[in-house]
């Protein structure tokens, strides 16, 4: 066994031991310990660092343990020093719509509706020059800046719910980005992935080197202390409030409350199409605003009350854009609104998700208002049962 192969043995025995003390020494506490935070490993391209899991395609190589060791050719042009340790990861993405993800499994559950922080130091390479498996005698600049994701699921590479993600990456030093999120399921595993800066007319190949991750640590939600004082207010009310006659129009009431009036079992049928009412993106982005939550709580409520219902979520842009902006532009966010219904809970075997473009337009986008009108989200009724 050569000098190198005993080096990443001993390693990989090391970090083994690690993840084992983690495993046993972490119940439910505050704070969770990642695996090879700083990404240590044997220099190599191709080559995921022990303790994550390659996600990326099945043609295409796994993401890079950079830089090369001094005195060698660096890979693919990358020189990069490491911020913390000896090693960094190596992230992409591709122009023929290929990118690349890791995955580990934490040592504790990040929990629905807690919220936690996370920190990780990024930046882009200038320089970072490769062949496609398409084109593998031709080398190419993955030097676009794109962004860093982070995802939770319930398997290795399985994206359940969208954590967080950042601006694109620009900077050519390291730079602290830190995160704060809120799951709404439980999750078991922690994905980083590289992606595009969405929308994006056609896929283009860009990097992230990615360094000294954070442990996850559990915080106070920003509105916690609102909430606590809410329900405070609503027990004191109880105690020394009267009891008032029980309210017979309560289910009207929350019936004229719904936005989606017509998302009902017993209005519904095979084929219907129901517009997502205020349902809102940020500017030319899949992002789903806060505000939106309301409405897309209702299609959770309705589908979890309806088991037997299947939906295809349908996303459509005015005339503006080109064909290839539009419909990459519905496809992520009609796949946005499904990831989030999914992240709550409902079987993916219940909602698929397509975009549309701008095929069919419901008014002239001769006027603003027309404009606004096909700019939407839409479910359709595939079986109900």
């Amino acid at each position: 066994m050569s000098s190198v192969e005993m080096s990443k043995f001993g390693l990989g025995i090391c970090l083994l031991f690690l993840q084992l003390s983690i495993l046993q020494s972490q119940q439910d506490t505050n704070t969770i310990v990642l695996i090879n935070p700083s990404f240590e490993g044997t220099p190599q391209h191709g080559n995921t660092p022990v303790g994550w899991i390659d996600c990326g395609w099945k043609n295409e190589t796994p993401p890079d343990i950079q830089p090369a060791p001094q005195g060698f050719e660096p890979f693919f042009g990358v020189t990069k020093k490491a911020f913390d340790g000896n090693t960094y990861l190596g992230i992409v993405t591709r122009d023929n719509d290929s990118y690349e993800r890791v995955s580990q499994r934490l040592s504790q559950p990040l929990k629905k509706d807690r919220c936690y922080s996370f920190s990780i130091y990024l930046c882009r390479s200038l320089t970072y020059i490769s062949a496609s498996n398409t084109e593998p005698h031709l080398l190419k600049p993955f030097t676009t800046p794109i962004v860093f994701r982070i995802y939770g699921g319930d398997a290795y590479c399985h994206q359940k719910q969208l954590l967080a993600e950042s601006s694109p990456v620009e900077d050519t030093v390291w730079k602290k980005f830190s995160f704060e999120f809120m799951p709404s399921s439980d999750l078991e595993y922690f994905e980083l992935e590289a992606f595009y800066k969405t929308p994006v007319l056609m896929p283009y190949n860009g990097n992230i080197l990615v360094d000294r991750a954070s442990e996850i640590k559990k915080i106070r939600c920003p509105n916690e202390k609102l909430i606590i004082a809410k329900q405070q207010e609503a027990i004191n009310k109880t105690t020394t409030v009267k009891a008032e006659k029980p309210n017979t129009n309560s289910t009207t009431a929350e019936t004229d409350k719904k936005i989606l009036k017509n998302l009902d079992k017993n209005k519904i049928k095979v084929g219907q199409i129901i517009k997502i009412e205020k349902l809102y993106f940020k500017p030319d982005s899949s992002n789903i605003d806060s505000s939106s939550y309301a409405v897309l709580n209702e299609v959770y409520d309705f589908l979890k009350s309806n088991p037997k219902i299947k939906i295809e979520i349908g996303g459509h842009t005015n005339s503006q854009p080109s064909h290839e902006y539009c419909d990459k532009l519905s496809t992520f966010r009609a796949k946005s609104v499904k990831d989030f219904i999914i992240g709550r809970g409902i079987s993916p075997e219940r909602i698929t998700s397509r975009g549309y473009g701008k095929r069919f337009p419901v008014a002239s986008n001769n006027t603003k208002a027309g404009k606004s009108l096909n700019q939407r989200v839409e479910i359709k009724i595939i079986s109900v049962g």
